[in-house]
């Protein structure tokens, strides 16, 4: 049978990348042409800026070139610009003759420049700065002329200011309003910036109305309303677009300012698809490349029949694409009724933070001098958090709530190209640039999955993302607003996590065929997910599948880096006896371990074991009691005591005892992610509680309760929950909050990023100020613990999953022996 056909009317970004979001979900399913106007294979529109400055050439910023169509079966037509559809026939026409047929139609006609409607508006020498022949005929005028205007002093006008000042040429912006980038910037932060530009050379003319440019045959001057001119060989349109609808409003297609689509991206015409700058969604249109590539999501979503995704519009960003200056701009920025504002200026350094909150959430940020927090105000504009927990620190950034991580940065723009950003793997800038530009990469997800840069502990992501922003400017692509748990779907955590708790499948198998799963086995990020999700719903009822666990879990064992694991027995509260150190002691003799170490977790840790000896090391210590410590797992690892009141002369509380009875309580509890606990017998906190997942500290009058915190590479301090009075209180918040975070939070999502997406408030009104629901949330901890807390180690040093821990050879050799 032969397969469908799909056209592809205009070969830019937008169009294109449908095209490879389709392909990776159903690859071969349709038959595909593309007609594209220019002669030019699809290229970066972002980085034409950068072209025009010098710093890259036209090779650089092609996306997809011809061997890209022809490797994928895409028939590439260049230079042919479609005239007319015919919607009955399903056929489209060029210019020069050529029709191709279609079963489904995706228009992708992008924008035109605006050019404004004054006298000499023909002349050459007036271009605009929309595609690749404008910065052409850019650079042949900076090679022969001196003077340059500029008119319209927005995102692009000043890229391309800039450009031409990189060239030799005397450039002025002309601009209407009294403020540059109205519409991305308030007044301060917008005089700070022409400050910086004046410096670097390039002039203004702000207020200024252009009334005619001035020439015979090439233009030589632009003259203003109150009668001035200034000398122009150059004059740059940069005043706006307009969507390119008229192919569209000739073939019968519903237009108002763009062409209308759905939240599918259909057009009235359901056989008809429209992505990019030439389409109105929900009364809005679109001019930057993040919200473009968020709608190719969706459109491939329909075109490979799946029918799940939506667009619901974005959230986007802007960063300027000129060298020295930080400026960072996102959401309702200028504020107005019903918003406060929180400021920060430091004019010495030319530092200026502004956050537009309404009820405790960011709405809008704008940022000058000082950027490095950028992407962290944008999460919390799309996650929607409550930040009136941090609100009198928030101006100082993340480092000045908890998150360390980020306190070091400087401006990734400035950083040497040989500065390390991902400690983790050992990824530095240039390797993270390099990718970014010769890959074609535009979003965090694809910069992590090319370089593993914040693929770890994720410390170093605001950096990363201030290096796409740095090289790929206001239209690098943020991660979107609905962030899917895989590439398997388009679902998110929250939205499979509902579908668990509604439709009731008890397998993996079930949960993906409900779901639409696109790959029938799931990927290496969704699967343990998935097993996760199950086995916290269904604690009774889900059996654990092991191959969907990474190989720490599988083996209960931590694997180092010559392929030995190590061995970590529960040592309960951090105390232990003399009975239970002879049998580590003998254990580490018998089986000749090679080190044996204490750890920060008050525990003693076996090193250098071999995999096939890991149920004989087990066995052995089970006999003297001793039962797994979960140090590999997605669980309660270790809860850290001080000697407390018992010993200490300053200690208030038991906390060797309340350390004791919590981990017996939490042990063997599955978690999104590993959770460490401790418990101070005193403020002067020597167990370090104010940096676990969960910290008690001991006071005089009972308990203080701490959470979110978080250790290692990024530091973050615990939040104040509340102020108990007993040891029964202490457990009963406790089993409730690791209840709420385990049905809660995202798989891999560590406490202190749980609570920084979903506030702090929002804890304390299900922990502490709902008593009834907290009462609810401990029982059912403690119902999954009854299944949760069996000894795996036992359970495999008497024979269970047997085939894990036998060599692949000695296997064989049973088998053959069972065969004869």
């Amino acid at each position: 049978m032969s397969k469908p056909k799909l056209v592809l009317v205009g070969n830019g970004m937008a169009g294109v990348r449908t095209l490879e979001e389709l392909l990776k979900l159903a690859p071969g399913k349709y038959d595909i042409t593309v007609f594209g106007a220019e002669p030019h294979p699809n290229y970066n529109r972002i980085l034409l800026s950068p072209v025009l400055a010098g710093e890259k050439k036209l090779d650089d910023i092609i996306l997809n070139d011809e061997d890209w169509y022809a490797g994928h079966g895409i028939t590439l037509h260049k230079g042919k610009t479609v005239v007319a559809i015919d919607r009955g026939r399903r056929r489209v026409r060029t210019e020069d003759g050529t029709v191709a047929d279609y079963d489904r139609l995706l228009l992708a006609t992008g924008s035109t420049p605006f050019i404004l409607p004054v006298p000499g508006r023909d002349l050459e020498g007036v271009v605009g700065f929309r595609d690749i022949r404008d910065v052409e005929r850019m650079l042949e005028a900076s090679e022969k002329h001196r003077h340059a205007v500029v008119i319209g002093g927005g995102l692009l006008g000043l890229e391309a200011a800039n450009g031409l000042k990189k060239r030799g040429m005397n450039v002025t912006v002309v601009h209407l309003l009294d403020t540059l980038m109205e519409r991305q910037l308030d007044k301060p932060a917008a005089a700070l910036l022409q400050r910086a530009l004046e410096n670097s050379g390039l002039s203004f003319k702000l207020e200024a109305q252009t009334e005619a440019l001035l020439g015979e045959g090439r233009v030589r001057a632009v003259r203003f309303k109150d009668g001035s001119e200034i000398p122009a060989d150059l004059v740059v349109m940069a005043v706006g677009i307009r969507p390119n609808i008229e192919l569209a409003k000739a073939a019968g297609i519903h237009c108002e300012r763009g062409i209308l689509v759905s939240d599918t991206m259909q057009t009235f015409d359901p056989q008809v698809y429209a992505v990019g700058e030439c389409v109105q969604h929900r009364g809005e249109l679109f001019g930057l490349v993040a919200p473009l590539f968020e709608q190719a999501k969706v459109c491939a979503n329909h075109l490979a029949e799946f029918g799940i995704a939506r667009y619901r519009g974005s959230v986007t960003s802007t960063k300027l694409k000129v060298t020295g200056i930080d400026l960072f701009s996102a959401g309702e920025y200028q504020g107005g009724p019903g918003f406060e504002e929180l400021l920060f200026q430091d004019p010495s350094r030319g530092v200026y933070k502004k956050l537009v909150v309404r009820d405790n959430k960011v709405a809008g940020a704008v940022l000058y001098g000082d950027t490095v927090d950028g992407a962290w105000y944008f999460q919390m504009m799309r996650d929607g958090t409550d930040i009136s927990a941090f609100r009198e620190h928030i101006l100082f950034g993340q480092a000045h709530v908890g998150d360390s991580g980020h306190g070091a940065e400087s401006h990734a723009a400035r950083l040497a190209e040989d500065a390390e950003v991902c400690g983790c793997n050992g990824v530095c800038k240039k390797t993270i640039v390099d990718a970014i530009i010769q890959k074609k990469l535009f979003t965090l997800d694809e910069v992590r999955a090319h370089t593993k840069a914040s693929a770890s502990c994720g410390s170093c992501t605001g950096l990363v993302e201030q290096l796409l922003q740095s090289t790929l400017g206001s239209d690098y692509s943020v991660s979107p607003a609905k962030k899917p748990l895989c590439r398997c779907t388009d679902l998110t955590h929250e939205e499979v996590r509902e579908a668990v708790r509604t439709h009731g499948p008890k397998t993996i198998p079930q949960l993906m065929g409900a779901l639409g799963w696109r790959t029938p086995d799931g990927c290496h990020t969704c699967r343990p997910a998935l097993n996760y999700y199950l086995l916290c719903q269904w604690p009774g009822e889900y059996r654990d599948d092991p191959q969907s666990r990474f190989i720490n879990e599988r083996v209960h064992a931590n694997i180092q880096k010559d392929g030995t694991y190590s061995v970590v027995p529960r040592i309960w509260g951090g105390v232990t006896n003399p009975r239970e150190l002879r049998a580590i002691a003998d254990v580490a003799e018998k089986f000749r371990v090679p080190c044996v170490k204490i750890t920060g977790g008050q525990r003693i840790d076996l090193l250098g074991v071999p995999k096939a000896r890991l149920p004989a090391i087990w066995a052995e210590l089970g006999k003297h009691g001793l039962v797994s410590g979960h140090a590999y797992g997605k669980s309660l690892r270790t809860v850290k005591t001080c000697v407390g009141k018992e010993w200490c002369r300053f200690g208030t509380q038991d906390s060797t005892t309340l350390g004791i009875e919590l981990e017996k309580m939490t042990w063997g509890s599955w978690t999104p992610a590993k959770v460490k606990m401790a418990v101070s017998g005193c403020p002067r906190n020597c167990a370090e509680a104010t940096i676990k997942d969960f910290g008690v500290v001991a006071v005089d009058s009972g308990w203080e309760l701490h959470v979110g915190g978080n250790g290692g590479v990024k530091v973050r301090a615990t939040d104040f929950l509340c102020k108990v009075q007993t040891d029964e209180e202490v457990m009963e918040y406790a089993a409730a909050y690791l209840q709420l975070y385990r049905e809660e939070a995202r798989y891999l999502e560590r406490t202190a990023h749980w609570i920084e997406r979903v506030g702090l408030p929002y804890v304390h009104s299900r922990i502490v100020d709902d008593a009834e629901g907290r009462k609810a949330l401990r029982a059912r901890f403690l119902e999954s613990q009854r299944k949760a807390q069996i000894d795996p180690w036992a359970e495999r040093a008497q024979g269970a999953e047997r085939h894990e821990f036998e060599p692949l050879t000695l296997r064989e050799r049973n088998n053959h022996a069972c065969i004869a």
